[in-house]
């Protein structure tokens, strides 16, 4: 049996909620392309996503620990996956489209510069008089422009809804500017749900990266609502605390996270009762997201993290090395072009971008290892250049 992409589309329209993406109705491409027989626009999103040298650089990109500290801690490329998996498992069962769910998922970190949110924090600042960074748009300028795989267009030339869903792609630490995309609706549901799944992924995640690392211990964590909803559910004590309880609990708190989600969700969604797209985007509210009492819960175990273990000596330090790294690049580079790469230096040479632009698009596509060698070979006099 081969099933086609009309097929596929149908059975969108008779199984998604009515409030959910279908493929068949999007908004299209920028640049019309014949769609392929036995993929959805939304499928074949994901594919170019997945296949553009932005995403493998997330391999060797900071989530909170640099990747020469070890090969357990989370990246952004194992991050970005994670994020793609829980994203896929609520849109599953709210009846959203898992194809644009997981599209969105793969694409939304792609902007991030080396080092984290340190390098972003910093590159932010050297570029506030040169039209600003944000790794929203700076995603959206890589699959809009700085992609280059295709001999008719620039970019990815993705459909309007992962676009969309890019730019409006909002966490605690992430505030997007949806300007061009309908600033004035909130994200479609699909868009929302990776906003959840990538916020639920990296709590989880931190936590068990930095109790892997010794930054936090299970005694500092008792009292925590959260932690003593896990400790009750799986059956066991601080002082017993190992690796194997560790995989344990971790997955059982993204299991009751993701089980609020869905159970939240669904009542905001009877109570609200859209049957469009459209009328849940116009909602004063976004739909997905947890119970109060959960909500809660997060917060008192976010707060944990931020203090005991992203403001950790350890992880302050390597803020201060990201901060000295990428200022020091980013002055090299602006003092003298010529430094650049051919490639990056004929687009200035060209005339059609700003320095700072060219430069900025450089460094944020860095990987951290990357970074740490153009910075030996431009400031170490015993590394060749």
């Amino acid at each position: 049996m081969i099933v086609t992409r009309t097929e596929i589309e149908a059975r969108e329209r008779e199984v998604l909620a009515p409030y959910a993406m279908k493929s068949g109705d999007s908004r299209g491409r920028e640049y019309p392309e014949e769609e392929p027989h036995h993929r959805t626009a939304f499928q074949r999103d994901r594919d170019r996503v997945l296949h553009t040298t932005a995403f493998r650089r997330l391999e060797y990109k900071t989530q909170v620990f640099v990747n020469h500290e070890g090969d357990y801690y989370r990246t952004r490329l194992t991050h970005t996956l994670e994020v793609a998996q829980i994203g896929r498992t609520i849109a599953r069962v709210l009846g959203a489209n898992e194809d644009l769910v997981e599209a969105i998922c793969l694409a939304h970190d792609l902007g991030h510069p080396p080092f984290g949110h340190s390098g972003e924090m910093v590159l932010s600042r050297l570029m506030e008089a040169h039209g600003g960074f944000d790794h929203n748009r700076q995603t959206l300028r890589i699959v809009t422009f700085l992609e280059r795989r295709y001999p008719d267009f620039p970019g990815l030339n993705l459909t309007y809804e992962v676009r969309e869903g890019i730019v409006k792609h909002e966490t605690e630490y992430d505030i997007s500017s949806a300007e061009g995309y309908e600033p004035e609706k909130r994200a479609n549901l699909e868009a929302q749900i990776a906003n959840v799944a990538d916020e639920l992924a990296y709590t989880a995640h931190d936590l068990d990266d930095g109790l892997y690392a010794g930054l936090i211990t299970p005694r500092q964590l008792d009292g925590l609502a959260l932690w003593e909803l896990g400790k009750r559910e799986i059956g066991f004590r601080s002082e017993d605390f190992n690796e194997m309880i560790r995989h344990r609990l971790i997955r059982r708190l993204i299991g009751i996270l993701v089980r609020d989600v869905c159970n939240a969700t669904h009542e905001r969604l009877v109570k609200a009762s859209p049957q469009s797209v459209e009328e849940l985007q116009l909602l004063p509210y976004n739909v997905i997201g947890h119970g109060d009492e959960m909500q809660a819960m997060v917060r008192e175990l976010k707060d944990f993290l931020y203090e005991n273990m992203y403001r950790h000596y350890r992880v302050i330090r390597m803020a201060q090395k990201a901060e000295r790294f990428i200022t020091d690049l980013f002055n090299a580079y602006m003092e003298e072009p010529k430094q650049l790469p051919n490639s990056t230096r004929k687009r200035w040479e060209e005339g059609n971008e700003t320095l700072a632009r060219i430069v900025c698009d450089y460094i944020a596509g860095m990987t951290d290892r990357y970074a740490l060698q153009e910075y030996q070979k431009l400031f170490d006099p015993f590394t060749r250049p």
